[in-house]
C-alpha cells in the first residue's frame, strides 16, 4: 500500500510504502472486541462494598444464653441472619475484573484497527511536527491544512513530545498518543489518524 507524506502545510512531500503485514490486512473483529472488552474490564474499580460481621458495629455478647431458652442459639446479634447483620459472600472493592487476552490476539486486534482506518482512507502521515513553542494556534492550523478539523483526531507520535501534547490538550477532538501508549480502544475510538513518518516505522518494526 503506497500513501502520501504530507507535511504541516498539507503539501505532498513523498509517497511512503505502507508494510501490508499491518495496514492491509483482512481484519478479525472477533479479536477487536475480546480486545477492548479486556481492556475496558481493566480499567474498571471496585466502587462497591458491604459489611461483613466483623466490620459491623454492636453484638459483642450474646443475645441470650446457649441452652434452656426454647430458642436455636446466637453468638451476636450482627451475624448474617439478624436484621443489620453482616452480609455474606457481598460486594467487596478487591475484586478482580481483569481479563486475559493472548498476546498474538492483541497482535491481531491492533493490525486489525489500523487495516480499517486505512482502507477507509482514514490515515493521514505526517511528515514531522515542526512546533517550537506550545501553541494551540499553530496546531488548529496544521489540523486545518491536512483537512481534520471538524474529525475526532488520534494524533501519534514515536516517543511523547511535550510540544505537540501541549499545543493539541485544548482541542476537545484531539487526543495524542506515542507508540508505546498505542491501545485498540483509542484507534477504534478515533475517526481519523495522524501519524508521524517515524511513528509508522517504529509500529511497523514491532507488528510486521
Amino acid at each position: 500500500m503506497k500513501v502520501q507524506v504530507l507535511d504541516v502545510k498539507g503539501t505532498k512531500v513523498k509517497d511512503l510504502v505502507l508494510n501490508d503485514q499491518v495496514w492491509a490486512i483482512e481484519p478479525h473483529e472477533q479479536s477487536i472486541y475480546d480486545t477492548v472488552v479486556a481492556q475496558q474490564a481493566a480499567l474498571r474499580q471496585g466502587t462497591r462494598k458491604v459489611k461483613t460481621r466483623a466490620e459491623v458495629s454492636g453484638g459483642g455478647r450474646k443475645p441470650w444464653r446457649q441452652k434452656g431458652t426454647g430458642r436455636a442459639r446466637q453468638g451476636s446479634i450482627r451475624a448474617p441472619q439478624w436484621r443489620g447483620g453482616g452480609v455474606v459472600f457481598g460486594p467487596t472493592p478487591d475484586i478482580n475484573y481483569k481479563k486475559s487476552v493472548n498476546k498474538k490476539v492483541r497482535a491481531l486486534a491492533f493490525k486489525s484497527v489500523l487495516s480499517l482506518k486505512a482502507k477507509g482512507n482514514d490515515l493521514t502521515i505526517l511528515e514531522k511536527f515542526e512546533f517550537t513553542t506550545p501553541s494551540t494556534k499553530d496546531m488548529v492550523e496544521v489540523m486545518k491544512n491536512l483537512d481534520l478539523n471538524d474529525d475526532k483526531t488520534l494524533i501519534i507520535t514515536k516517543e511523547k513530545e511535550d510540544l505537540v501534547i501541549k499545543s493539541a490538550n485544548n482541542l476537545s477532538k484531539v487526543k495524542t498518543l506515542n507508540t508505546h501508549q498505542l491501545n485498540v480502544f483509542d484507534l477504534l475510538n478515533a475517526n481519523k489518524l495522524l501519524i508521524t513518518e517515524e511513528a509508522v516505522q517504529a509500529i511497523e518494526e514491532v507488528y510486521a
